[in-house]
């Protein structure tokens, strides 16, 4: 039975975008999502229509954009590290335990296993700094800034609580020593979601990169949501959408050279089960034998990407995932890749997404391009799994459905 359940795993493959030289964007806003599929969020029924519709109007959708593993965690911390997941970052650290491990000189991996990973572990937020460029990761619900369980208890933040939707494990900078020891830094850098509205006032006073996780209600993981007042799903995602990208594409940070990311953490498949779907010859450890828990990645979610250097209405199939958009975000800043963002032949963001690289034309706009569409992504089966694997996914995937059935199980009723 539950192997009849389990979605198709596919590793996606294309050919290579055209490169292009990296635009002068300065500014970037990431806004991160949580477990929809492409088809249910930008298909025609999609209850989202606002980002599914408008946005991408205005700007350009990924189609073929992927997560790189199940749970959530372990997506998390590839975007800003490059790491791949271990046990317990694929079990979203319901124990907030220190990494007991070692790092590879050869892939920039660290082998072992727990969630708070040692400083020399090493995020985009510790390139910028070292680089005097500013960044800060905005929390929804978090309030008390740099807010994480204490080292080696249980993490409170697992399910949502009426008047606190606030989740831990949607906070990648909360599970490297390099960023929490330094405590006033961290407290500086890492705050309540509410503190964007005055940061963009001014392009002095906005990061060069902004990390923004909504609440679990408004990331559209809850559904419903612990407040039964609140939408969940994809329509409270597009609602959170409402109320603060214009207020991000009206700041003058953005206007100049900014570029705003919506994407996912990972996809579900029909019924609830993992989309363990993967592109770009996603690796396969050296941590957990699947990534994805019953295949090799964290599904096919879709991006929307806006800035004054992309032309509305562009399209691109050219596949990418949380290593390519970390080495892009790297690329911009002129910085080394981290962990598997270096993996050899991982394409970064190219002419296909930065379809205007000059910035906006200073004349009237002209009506948008027809869009770009490159590439088309097949599917071929995993290789290599051994029995021993097999076994593992299994039982991991079992894991994944209690964890499932635990939060909904002891969520609280109002």
């Amino acid at each position: 039975m539950l192997g009849a359940s389990l979605a198709i795993v596919a590793v996606v493959s294309s050919p290579a975008p055209a490169t292009a030289a990296v635009p002068g964007i300065k500014h970037v806003f990431i806004i991160v999502m949580e477990n929809k599929n492409y088809d249910e969020t930008f298909g025609p029924d999609s209850p989202a229509p606002y980002l599914a519709k408008e946005l991408v109007a205005q700007g350009l959708l990924m189609k073929e954009y992927y997560g790189t593993s199940h749970l959530s965690l372990g997506n998390y911390i590839t975007m800003v590290s490059g790491q791949a997941p271990n046990p317990q970052t694929q079990a979203d650290c319901i124990n907030y335990t220190e990494f007991v491990g070692v790092a590879s000189p050869l892939d920039g991996q660290f082998v072992g296993t727990g969630c708070v990973y040692p400083p020399a572990a090493l995020t985009i937020a510790d390139q910028l700094e070292a680089k005097s460029l500013t960044w800060k990761g905005y929390m929804e619900d978090m309030g008390t800034p740099c807010r994480h369980p204490a080292l080696n208890t249980t993490d409170d933040t697992q399910q949502a609580e009426a008047g606190d939707q606030y989740a831990t494990r949607h906070n990648p900078f909360m599970y490297f020593h390099s960023i929490i020891d330094d405590d006033p830094q961290c407290k500086a850098r890492v705050v309540d979601l509410s503190a964007l509205t005055a940061d963009l006032v001014a392009e002095s006073t906005t990061p060069n990169y902004s990390f923004i996780t909504p609440d679990l209600c408004h990331d559209g993981h809850d559904d419903p949501c612990v407040n039964s007042a609140q939408q969940g799903g994809l329509a409270g995602e597009d609602e959170f959408l409402k109320e603060w990208v214009p207020r991000i594409l009206a700041s003058p940070a953005f206007k100049k050279d900014g570029l705003l990311i919506v994407t996912y953490d990972e996809a579900e498949a029909a019924g609830g089960s993992p989309d363990a779907s993967a592109c770009c010859a996603e690796p396969t450890g050296p941590n957990t034998p699947l990534p994805g828990i019953t295949g090799p990645g964290g599904g096919r979610t879709g991006s929307v990407l806006l800035s004054p250097f992309i032309a509305p209405g562009s399209v691109t199939e050219i596949p990418y995932n949380h290593y390519s958009l970390l080495r892009s975000m790297e690329d911009l800043f002129g910085l080394e890749h981290l962990g598997y963002a270096a993996q050899t032949g991982l394409v970064a963001f190219g002419a296909d997404v930065y379809t205007r690289p000059q910035g906006p034309p200073t004349s009237a706009p002209s009506p948008a391009p027809a869009p770009v569409a490159t590439g088309a992504g097949g599917g071929l089966p995993p290789t290599g799994a051994s029995t021993a694997a097999t076994g593992v996914a299994a039982a991991a995937v079992a894991c994944w459905l209690v964890l499932r059935r635990l939060r909904a199980a002891t969520r609280p009723k109002l």
